[in-house]
């Protein structure tokens, strides 16, 4: 099959696009032909590897040039760069002849469905039902996004195929009957998993208000209080680096918390690590927490939509913490640091059940899926 992935751009090192371009080397390595179209990769190399027979191609929007805009400037903006998206991408797929043609739930949702070049459309989404509310915006900000989530039940319903990640997240979606669940898969598994000896607490993912690290900052304030040797490293980058940097030193933490920027080797620190810790406000389904498991680390997460409930069997191979309960999360993470015994028997669990999210098997899941569509 030809295939071609939608996506904002391979130089990010984020979970989704982490995982699109690993679901995209798999499908190449086993004979398609994949391409990639990305919209704001202004000449830069992608952040992970990507096969060698995987074409990647630019349309050069960039609507992430307007980010700091108001909002009037920035919606006309929007508007104007957002028929131009179209009109590109409708020549590039009426040229390519795809059999299949994929969204990630960018800017190319709203009209992918309606360019007619022959290919089966299928969305694919990497966060819950109301991540676009969940962004916290005040203002005429809010109101929009709160459009858009109403107008997003319309608009998964003229795709052929719409996949999420999670069952918790399929009931949001309503009775949609083209929707199916396949979750992300676990691209490498270590030889051997972590020793559980380091005083180490990893946390991964964008420094963004998602991923509420303040909160982990504040969960951290009362953990070393109890365990002053104990450091917490987060890796990521993104806007909310300065803030979060900025609640590490306010609190007199520098010398316990330490924010690194992303590595594409990071299995190898949480090899180094004996906890993961997962902060957010919302999510789709973590990448970072089944990475986690599938090293060997138990983990403690708050109970956020969507993703956690449905990896994290609370008390066996990790913890679920109810959203915002900051004290909980301290004393959970705490609960692991005072017992080896535990972190040893969690992380054991955890990394016997992160084999059902093997690559092998979810990629299997998306076969049958285009098999259905373009039968």
């Amino acid at each position: 099959m030809k295939i071609i992935y939608c996506l904002s751009g391979t130089y990010i090192p984020g979970g989704m696009e982490r995982i699109i371009v690993d679901k995209a080397n798999y499908l190449a390595k086993i004979g398609h032909d994949v391409s990639i179209v990305t919209v704001e990769q202004k000449g830069r190399e992608p952040f992970f590897e990507i096969h060698p027979d995987i074409s990647l191609f630019d349309l050069r929007i960039n609507y992430a040039n307007d980010n700091d805009r108001g909002f009037f400037y920035k919606m006309f903006s929007f508007l104007i760069k957002r028929a131009i998206h179209r009109k590109r991408l409708a020549a590039y797929l009426k040229t390519n002849k795809a059999d299949i043609v994929i969204s990630t739930f960018g800017n190319e949702a709203t009209f992918l469905p309606s360019i007619k070049d022959g290919s089966k459309k299928i969305a694919e989404i990497h966060f819950s039902r109301f991540f676009r509310i969940q962004f916290g915006r005040k203002g005429l900000w809010s109101l929009a996004d709160k459009y858009r989530s109403r107008k997003d039940l319309k608009l998964v319903n003229k795709y052929d195929k719409f996949v999420c990640l999670t069952y918790e997240d399929k009931e949001y979606w309503i009775s949609n009957s083209n929707l199916v669940v396949i979750p992300n898969f676990i691209s490498h598994y270590p030889l051997k998993c972590a020793s559980l000896k380091s005083h180490t607490v990893i946390a991964v993912g964008r420094l963004s208000y998602q991923k509420g690290y303040e909160r982990l900052v504040d969960a951290w304030r009362i953990v070393t209080q109890y365990h002053p040797f104990w450091v917490l490293k987060i890796f990521g980058s993104g806007e909310k680096r300065d803030y979060v940097n900025n609640c590490i030193i306010e609190s007199n933490l520098e010398k316990v918390i330490e924010i690194h920027e992303p590595t594409s080797d990071i299995q190898r620190e949480y090899l180094n690590s004996s906890i993961f810790v997962l902060s957010s406000r919302y999510e789709g389904l973590p990448m970072v927490l089944l990475e986690a498991m599938s090293c060997g680390l138990p983990v403690v997460s708050y109970d956020c939509k969507c993703g956690p409930k449905d990896i994290i069997e609370d008390g066996v191979d990790g913890f679920l913490v109810r959203e915002g309960d900051i004290d909980d999360l301290a004393r959970k993470i705490m609960l692991l640091i005072e017992s080896e015994d535990l972190r040893e028997q969690m992380g054991t669990k955890a990394y016997q059940k992160s084999k059902l999210y093997s690559q092998e098997t979810i990629m299997a899941k998306w076969e049958e899926v285009f098999e259905s569509v373009i039968q």
